[in-house]
């Protein structure tokens, strides 16, 4: 019997301490981005190897998208999923990407399509850096 409580008492301090639980708050670093009228929100977290984070569009007066972006990073691009709630109310899915350069994250233009529920971006098409929004941290 002590044996067995002992061992709980050990299982249950290993998972409260040993299950460090980053947050978010600490880690994700914001940015703001206009073009024309419409403003980018953009609060994400980047590790070695995959980002996260909230991603927000909101055009002019007229309504925002906003929801989670989610994915991986290949050098000095970040390629992922953004999860959002349109100004319509529905939930969508696209794939998103952004370029980093100069300690500022470019938005990335491209032919999204979809194969089997899966957004992505059509590999034949370049995506467009230039055009569009450029990210600079709020501080």
């Amino acid at each position: 019997m002590a044996k067995t409580t002992l061992l709980s008492v050990l299982l249950l301090t290993s998972l409260l301490f040993g299950c460090k639980k980053k947050n978010f708050k600490d880690d994700h670093i914001s940015y703001r981005a206009i073009n024309g009228r419409d403003t980018a929100l953009l609060d994400i977290v980047v590790d070695e190897n995959h980002f996260y984070g909230q991603f927000e569009m909101i055009y002019g007066k007229n309504g925002k998208d906003s929801g989670a972006i989610r994915g991986q990073i290949y050098g000095d691009t970040l390629k992922g999923l953004y999860e959002y709630r349109s100004y319509g109310g529905s939930n969508s899915r696209r794939p998103i990407v952004f370029l980093n350069r100069d300690g500022k994250y470019r938005l990335g233009k491209g032919l999204p399509t979809t194969f089997v529920g899966i957004p992505f971006f059509v590999k034949d098409v370049p995506i467009d850096y230039e055009i569009g929004f450029v990210f600079e941290e709020v501080k």
